[in-house]
C-alpha cells in the first residue's frame, strides 16, 4: 500500500491513459494502491487516445499514453518509456464493412477512423495511400458503418473482437498485413514521460509503472476483475482475450524486434510524407 511514513511532501504525478480494459489492467496496481509509491501520488486521467495525443502536444501530463504515430510531434517534450506498449504480432486494427468486400475495393471507400494521429490511421495510409477518411470517436465507428455514414470503418480497442456481433465483416487486419509486409509486429501505442522531470524522479516513476504491469500479470484474476469495468459490456472471456492481446511480456519491455518495428513504422510514415517530422526515437530506459 502507499506509504505514509515519508516526511517529504506529496508529489503529484498525473498519468493519462485510455478508459479501456487493457490500459486499466496495466495501471491496476497503481490505481488500487497495491504498490508502495512513497511520497509520489499518482492521479489517473482518462481520455480517448486521440484526445491524449492532442493534450500531449502541450505537455499537459507527466506521463501519458500516446499513439506511436503521434510521437514525432511530441518528441521535443517527451521521451518514450521502455514498457507499457501495445504491440500486435500479426493482429491489429481492423477494416470492417457492412458487407463482404475485397481489400482493393475498400481502398476506394470512405473509411471512418478514430483520429488523424492514431497509429491505426498511419497504418491505413501506408496500406492505402490516398485513402479517403472521416474522423469520429472510436466508439462511434461501428454504429456509423452500420448506419451507412461511412462505407467502412477502422476499429481499434475492443471492437476488434466484437465487430461480428454487430453484423460487420472483416476486410483487412492491418496487423496481419504489416507482418506480411515487414516481418515485424505492429506497435500501436506506448507510454511517454515528460523530459523536464528530474532524472532520478523519471527513473522512479518508470520503475513504478513497470512494476504495475508486472503486478497485473502476476495477479491476473484480480487485474481482470478491475479491468472488466472498463470493457464496455464485453463478456469477461472476451475482455480476458483482449487484455491478453495487448498486455503481455512485450508490454513489460520492448525487445529489439519491437524497437525495430517502431522505427520502421515511423520512418516509413516520414519517407512517404504522412509524418512531417523526422522521428527521433529516445527511450528513457
Amino acid at each position: 500500500m502507499t506509504s505514509s511514513a515519508s516526511a517529504r511532501p506529496w508529489r503529484e504525478i498525473r498519468v493519462a491513459h485510455s478508459p479501456d480494459s487493457d490500459d486499466a489492467f496495466m495501471f491496476y496496481a497503481l490505481a488500487q494502491g497495491k504498490l508502495d509509491t512513497g511520497e509520489l501520488r499518482f492521479t489517473h486521467v482518462l481520455g480517448d487516445i486521440e484526445s491524449l495525443n492532442r493534450r500531449a502536444l502541450q505537455g499537459e501530463f507527466e506521463i501519458t499514453a500516446v499513439s506511436f504515430h503521434a510521437y514525432p510531434y511530441l518528441q521535443d517534450r517527451y521521451r518514450l518509456l521502455n514498457h507499457g506498449g501495445s504491440v500486435g504480432y500479426g493482429y491489429g486494427p481492423l477494416i470492417v464493412a457492412p458487407r463482404p468486400m475485397t481489400a482493393e475495393e475498400a481502398k476506394s471507400k470512405v473509411i471512418a477512423i478514430a483520429g488523424e494521429r492514431t497509429t491505426s490511421a498511419l497504418a491505413l495510409k501506408l496500406f492505402a495511400p490516398g485513402v479517403r477518411t472521416v474522423t469520429m470517436p472510436f466508439d462511434e465507428i461501428m454504429a456509423a458503418v452500420q448506419a451507412g455514414r461511412a462505407d467502412a470503418g477502422l476499429l481499434i480497442h475492443e471492437g476488434q473482437l466484437t465487430y461480428a456481433g454487430a453484423g460487420l465483416h472483416k476486410v483487412v487486419d492491418l496487423g496481419a498485413w504489416w507482418l506480411e509486409e515487414t516481418g515485424l509486429p505492429l506497435p500501436l501505442g506506448g507510454n511517454v514521460i515528460r523530459r523536464d522531470l528530474p532524472p532520478e524522479l523519471a527513473q522512479r516513476v518508470s520503475a513504478l509503472l513497470k512494476a504495475s504491469i508486472q503486478y497485473g500479470l502476476e495477479h491476473r484474476r484480480d487485474g481482470l476483475a478491475y479491468a472488466q469495468q472498463f470493457a464496455r459490456d464485453m463478456p469477461p472471456e472476451l475482455a480476458d482475450r483482449f487484455v491478453g492481446m495487448y498486455v503481455n511480456q512485450r508490454t513489460i519491455g520492448y525487445g529489439p524486434e519491437d524497437k525495430r518495428a517502431i522505427e520502421k513504422l515511423l520512418t516509413l510514415g516520414y519517407e512517404r510524407g504522412i509524418i512531417p517530422h523526422r522521428p527521433l526515437l529516445d527511450f528513457l530506459d
